[in-house]
């Protein structure tokens, strides 16, 4: 599997020396996740888990940033949204948390929405302090998904979980390291503090590295699993409604909501 470079259109996966690399690929777009992208994405962590070649997964963005989230762009960009953009997110981000490996996100520019969920959910994050972290989907009347809403809180607290949800204020990566959200702060040596930490764990004890993962997330999200659910439902019932179809309409162009609780 050396060597091996696939994908889809807009999702790099790429495979060297026992590390699998998924680079989203739409820098022109901030790398806004499509459907397509993430099943790729999802694919490609799940065989890995029981791939004795593959002994690290990396997520990261091309571009200067990591993603700007789900892909809301277009006319009539809420009818596409239905209960399955949720069990494609949920499965997702199970894919990382469940993975048998160590998943690393390599985190530069914006991760917003779900992608502030997938890089949250990764082990560790190797995170530029040009990052940031936001959850911008209350702007058009969505609910934090992707496990954020136990994720975040679990880290940096209810307050700041609240601020970062309802008001939508991004959390710098700074902020985001010394509140313990993220796991490493780099500046010009990114990409060697990256290379570092990946060679440290594909060179490691896997299947210590296995235990250890399942222990930790078990021991601090154990409640990752409901809220997914809940997430799940809450938002399934948000797609339906007439805010998120305003809320969409008016990012798309480029004007502000106007939101009638309906």
């Amino acid at each position: 599997m050396d060597d091996d470079v696939t994908g889809d259109e807009h999702l790099r996966v790429e495979h060297a020396d026992g590390v699998l690399r998924l680079t989203m690929d739409r820098p022109a777009a901030m790398n806004a996740l499509t459907w397509p992208m993430m099943r790729t994405m999802i694919e490609a962590i799940e065989r890995a888990g029981s791939d004795e070649e593959t002994r690290v997964v990396v997520l990261a963005g091309s571009g200067g940033h990591f993603s700007a989230g789900a892909d809301i762009g277009g006319e009539g960009a809420h009818e596409r949204f239905d209960v399955r953009a949720m069990d494609v997110t949920n499965r997702l981000i199970r894919a990382i948390t469940g993975c048998a490996k160590p998943v690393v996100a390599s985190v530069h520019g914006v991760a917003a929405g779900v992608a502030c969920g997938i890089a949250l959910a990764a082990d560790l994050q190797v995170v530029h302090t040009d990052a940031s972290f936001l959850l911008a989907f209350a702007r058009i009347g969505f609910m934090p998904d992707g496990g954020t809403s136990a994720s975040v809180a679990a880290s940096v607290g209810r307050a700041r979980a609240m601020r970062m949800a309802m008001l939508a204020e991004p959390l710098g990566a700074p902020e985001a390291y010394e509140r313990g959200l993220v796991s490493h702060l780099t500046t010009s040596d990114h990409h060697e503090v990256l290379g570092k930490v990946v060679h440290r764990l594909r060179t490691g004890p896997p299947l210590a590295y296995t235990a250890t993962k399942r222990a930790i997330n078990d021991a601090s999200v154990p409640t990752l699993d409901a809220a997914l659910e809940t997430e799940r439902t809450g938002q399934t019932v948000l797609m339906r409604t007439a805010d998120v179809a305003e809320g969409m309409a008016a990012f798309n162009e480029g004007r502000k909501p106007v939101f009638r609780g309906e």
